[in-house]
């Protein structure tokens, strides 16, 4: 599958054709980038535009097979000269229009500071410094038209990222049909609990299991991270962080595959929910046409419309959320080295309410002074 360019990637190549035109009078059709790894790319760059005292470039952001929401937006880079003279190469890069700002600690970049991350702010500082005379300094400035639309569907309002996208990469390269920068957004969350002085947190599936959870718990946002499908990826997180106590709290839906000891929850790769349900329906003694009827329940939804009517509900699901804590934490003892968090678990229905809360995520709670739904 064809490999693209990240972010960070295409806005070094935009500063650098930028600078040619300003500082050399060269407008180019590609540009030849250092990646991180030593290694050169050679970069489209879709227009050059110039007038006194500026010239900017811009590169479209090629993801190749990825279904990366930033595919397709153009990454644009404008150059002006500082005014002075500088004792070395002096570069200033600003975030314009479409480049988010940050506004909470926790992440790579100040709050207060354009999203640009550090390896993007070196390859932009590398690729300009290259064309550059000693003495010349210039200011970078970084936007993307679109950019405040597409980050409404990344991680980033989450983070705390507002007014667009990130420039990001860590290789400067995308690989397609990764997680990897998926769980990268995700883990963030994390740091930024830890910054605001979170030892406890809870982590749930999306964006309708964090409202929940809020609500259930009274915790603040800051210490509710969402995992998407990624559990076991989270809570190793956690614990290698140090948190003290983790609640995973969300739809029953996607927990109950953890109490089966799934620990990436999305459907293309385990679906273990209705057997999970009625498995621990038998063993607290459902008759046999219930539990059919469980096995053959249309969504994990309808099983409790199958339980309601024999009055178990409450009792399989206690149970449930009870064996999400237990696995988990036998996860992680096999999973991450050094202190294990303690684990609880909160099971939730699609309007948010809560079908069962175990004693670990009460004592959890309590400790971390929320409340305990």
């Amino acid at each position: 599958m064809k490999t693209g360019y990240t972010t960070g990637t295409c806005a070094a190549a935009a500063a650098k054709a930028a600078t040619l035109a300003l500082f050399r009078g060269q407008a180019r059709a590609a540009i030849e980038v250092e990646l991180p790894d030593g290694s050169q790319a050679v970069i489209p760059v879709e227009e050059v535009r110039s007038g006194p005292g500026w010239a900017e470039a811009a590169v479209r952001k090629d993801a190749g097979d990825d279904p990366d929401v930033t595919h397709g937006l153009l990454i644009k880079a404008r150059v002006e000269p500082l005014p002075g003279e500088a004792r070395a190469v002096d570069v200033i890069i600003r975030g314009g229009d479409g480049v988010g700002t940050v506004t909470r600690p926790g992440l790579a970049v100040p709050a207060g500071e354009p999203a640009i991350n550090p390896v993007p702010r070196r390859m932009i500082l590398g690729s300009v410094s290259q064309i550059l005379d000693p003495g010349t300094g210039a200011m970078i400035t970084i936007s993307v038209p679109r950019g405040a639309e597409v980050a409404a569907r990344t991680m980033n309002p989450r983070l705390g990222i507002i007014g667009g996208i990130s420039i990001l990469g860590t290789s400067g390269i995308v690989r397609p049909m990764s997680d990897q920068a998926w769980k990268d957004s995700l883990i963030l969350q994390l740091d930024q609990a830890l910054a605001a002085g979170h030892r406890y947190i809870i982590l749930t599936p999306g964006k309708i299991g964090e409202n929940a959870s809020r609500r259930l718990f009274g915790a603040p946002v800051e210490a509710v991270a969402q995992m998407s499908n990624f559990a076991g990826f989270m809570l190793k997180g956690c614990a290698g962080r140090g948190f003290e106590g983790v609640i995973l709290s969300g739809h029953h839906g996607k927990l109950v595959k953890v109490a089966a000891g799934v620990f990436e929850t999305h459907s293309r790769l385990a679906d273990a929910r209705r057997e999970t349900i009625a498995a621990h329906a038998a063993a607290l003694g459902a008759p046999p046409e219930i539990v059919e009827a469980l096995l053959e329940a249309n969504t994990a939804e309808a099983c409790l419309d199958i339980l309601d009517s024999i009055g178990a509900t409450a009792k399989v699901f206690l149970r449930l959320a009870e064996r999400v804590s237990r696995r988990a934490e036998e996860y992680l003892s096999g999973q991450s080295p050094g202190a294990i968090p303690s684990v609880g678990a909160a099971l939730l229905d699609l309007r948010g309410r809560a079908l069962a809360l175990d004693d670990r995520a009460r004592d959890i709670a309590r400790k971390a002074g929320w409340t305990a739904g």
